[in-house]
């Protein structure tokens, strides 16, 4: 795989079509996870060349009982299977995007969504760190290597430093942390580039 920059690539909605184009060498699935109302369909919408497919349902007030809004109290809607999109990086790499359901009563589904999946990009919200907690875990648990993209909300906070955010989600050293504002085509490509670059500098013995 190689890596590019965000302004080489075609972010339009069908920008390439809805068939692969010729020049596709590397099928790569990603997720793109982390907790209940942190950005992750917003994401895959901003950035996929085809018409994003989205599973999301109003949220009703029995969900109201097990998913913690907190910090989220304007979201309506929430993600019941998958958000998938598709975007064509330079050099024929092809990133499938897979968006996982962020609450735990989705474990099992998350297993397998994330069967074959080379690498995982981890949205949080400064707003509430502890909410990304169980899906890092998840993340670990499954052996995926990962980056942690920050989704910058209005009202997150700003006086965090990145080396008191690494901490406080006890990453290692080498684990990419990133910013993006996920509604933003060219701010969550570069996000995604941050793993893309992250899985092909792990060592050949770890791939």
């Amino acid at each position: 795989m190689a890596s590019a920059t965000s302004s080489t690539v075609d972010t339009t909605a069908g920008g390439v079509g809805i068939h692969l184009p010729d020049t596709a060498r590397d099928l790569v699935k990603i997720l793109v996870t982390g907790p209940f109302g942190v950005g992750k369909t917003t994401l895959i919408g901003s950035v996929s060349e085809i018409r994003p497919l989205h599973t999301e349902e109003r949220l009703t007030e029995a969900s109201a009982q097990v998913d913690d809004l907190a910090g989220v109290r304007d979201k309506s809607t929430t993600t019941v299977a998958i958000d998938f999109g598709r975007i064509s990086l330079p050099g024929g790499i092809v990133l499938y995007l897979f968006g996982t359901p962020g609450q735990e009563r989705f474990r099992s589904l998350w297993h397998d969504i994330a069967h074959g999946a080379l690498g995982a990009l981890v949205l949080v919200d400064a707003r509430r760190i502890d909410a990304s907690f169980d899906v890092l875990g998840l993340v670990e648990e499954s052996g995926l290597p990962y980056a942690v993209a920050f989704n910058t909300f209005p009202d997150a906070p700003r006086h965090h430093t990145p080396e008191q955010l690494r901490a406080a989600l006890d990453l290692e050293p080498t684990t990419p942390m990133v910013t993006c504002d996920a509604r933003e085509a060219d701010s969550s490509i570069d996000a995604l580039l941050a793993l893309v670059q992250h899985l092909i500098d792990r060592p050949a013995e770890h791939r």
